[in-house]
């Protein structure tokens, strides 16, 4: 059996930038770790060099390195991989050491970096550091700055790091294809000065979209905005990691997006500041308070917030849609439609038949219904008070007192105080009241047409 550590040391000789490497430098190569599980892995502590708080990968885990003449030398893979979006289905994507994304690469402000990037894909691809400052020919764009990475093959991108922030990585060749089918990392340069913009928990996650058929496991790669799995690092609700919070914390979460469209994040129970974005670190002057930040393409955001207010608080894209998982979007809206004649003919023939959809779409909450091979329902997830009805870009921060410095377990549900949660009025009902002058309803004849899709959004 082929092991990932002979595969790289007998393959034939790589490339240096341009340039070819001798077999016996390709023998040297650092270990390429692999993760292939999607559970959060535990914040990695730099275990030499400069001191740093290292962040928290949402489903995911930050690449070891090695240290060698004073380069820190880390090893990418790009190839096939599975990845479960959520619990009941898989999808088979591409990406970096096992996963899509790829692992977080972290390193510090200064440090010199030596990146291995093996090809293991089926076709040629690159590597381009998005939003880093580096050497034209070290910028990954196949064809402008550098050869492809021939099936195969390695390359190796050296630059300094020259300054600290939030970026990201993906092949600048068959860059639609390569996307598409999931291959992106997230880069996290922490500050020189370990003292500047300091918070106790600092988390990461890329926002990424597919469009895969129930029953099929292949993003389909042609699609330009028709997504139906609106995913964060490759998960869709409910499957994304929670954000457990130590009360009183200071908060980072770090985002960057990859789609092909735009996505208004908003936060519940608090609002925050932007703080650093894709050029690098908002001075505090230019900073104001926000519930919700727009993410354009391309675009990295990081929002940071002191965790003083305990509680479970959702965490999503306010784009409706994209707190749904697949779904048709070519049903039309039968919301008013009064079925029951229809219904009951169409019962005589099948008896299974149901009538959705004439009072709102929460019943799909609640059902447990068939599904084809490989998807998953449309609104799912249960909370303590019953269905959630989420799926596709939704999480929930979750704030407690007494939780240890590292302890990123989900803590289970809040436990409200008494006094302090919505409740059922128990008086008597009030009447219906109508404006002087407002029309009184009668009965009448509407139509109803719904967009046969989303494009655009």
């Amino acid at each position: 059996m082929t092991t990932r550590r002979h595969f790289l040391q007998t393959s034939a000789a790589g490339f240096f930038g341009a340039a070819l490497v001798s077999g016996a430098r390709a023998a040297t190569l650092p270990e390429a770790p692999m993760q292939d599980k999607p559970d959060m892995q535990p914040p990695l502590a730099p275990p030499s060099g400069r001191p740093y708080n290292p962040v928290v990968t949402l489903n995911g885990w930050t690449l070891p390195w090695r240290m060698k003449d004073g380069w820190k030398e880390f090893h990418l893979v790009a190839e096939p991989v599975r990845r479960q979006i959520a619990p009941g289905m898989t999808a088979h994507l591409w990406g970096y050491n096992g996963q899509s994304p790829g692992p977080t690469i972290e390193c510090v402000e200064g440090d010199k970096l030596r990146i291995f990037v093996t090809n293991k894909l089926p076709e040629h691809t690159t590597i381009h550091w998005h939003g880093v400052l580096l050497p034209s020919g070290m910028d990954g764009v196949g064809g402008l700055t550098q050869p492809q990475i021939p099936v195969g093959k390695t390359f190796v991108y050296e630059f300094e790091m020259k300054k600290s922030g939030t970026f990201m990585y993906h092949p600048h060749a068959d860059e639609m294809v390569q996307m598409a089918m999931g291959m992106m990392g997230f880069i996290v340069v922490h500050p020189k000065n370990p003292a500047f913009m300091k918070v106790d928990r600092d988390f990461v996650f890329i926002i990424n979209a597919y469009d895969i058929d129930p029953g099929s496991y292949t993003p389909k790669i042609n699609t330009m905005l028709d997504f139906n799995l609106w995913s964060w690092n490759s998960r869709v609700f409910p499957g994304i990691d929670h954000l457990a919070v130590r009360k009183g914390d200071r908060v980072r979460i770090r985002m960057g997006n990859l789609t092909m469209t735009n996505h208004p994040i908003h936060l519940h129970g608090y609002d925050f500041e932007v703080t650093c974005t894709d050029g690098g670190w908002v001075p505090k002057a230019a900073r104001w308070p926000e519930v919700t930040t727009d993410i354009a393409v391309g675009q990295m955001r990081a929002i940071e917030f002191t965790a003083n207010e305990p509680g479970d608080w959702a965490f999503h894209c306010h784009k409706s849609h994209h707190t749904m998982n697949p779904m048709g979007h070519h049903v039309p809206s039968m919301i008013g439609v009064d079925h029951r004649g229809v219904a009951e003919k169409i019962i005589r023939l099948i008896p299974e038949y149901m009538v959705m959809g004439e009072r709102g779409m929460a019943d799909m909450g609640e059902m447990e219904m068939p599904l084809p091979d490989n998807t998953l329902p449309m609104m799912t997830g249960t909370g303590p008070f019953g269905p959630l009805e989420m799926g596709g870009m939704f999480t929930v921060l979750k704030v407690r007192e007494g939780l240890a410095r590292n302890d990123y377990k989900d803590p289970g549900w809040y436990k409200h105080p008494q006094g302090t949660q919505a409740y059922a009025w128990a008086g008597e009902a009030p009447r219906h009241l109508r404006a002087p002058g407002a029309a009184t309803p009668g009965k009448a004849n509407f139509s109803i047409r719904k967009p046969t899709s989303h494009k655009g959004h």
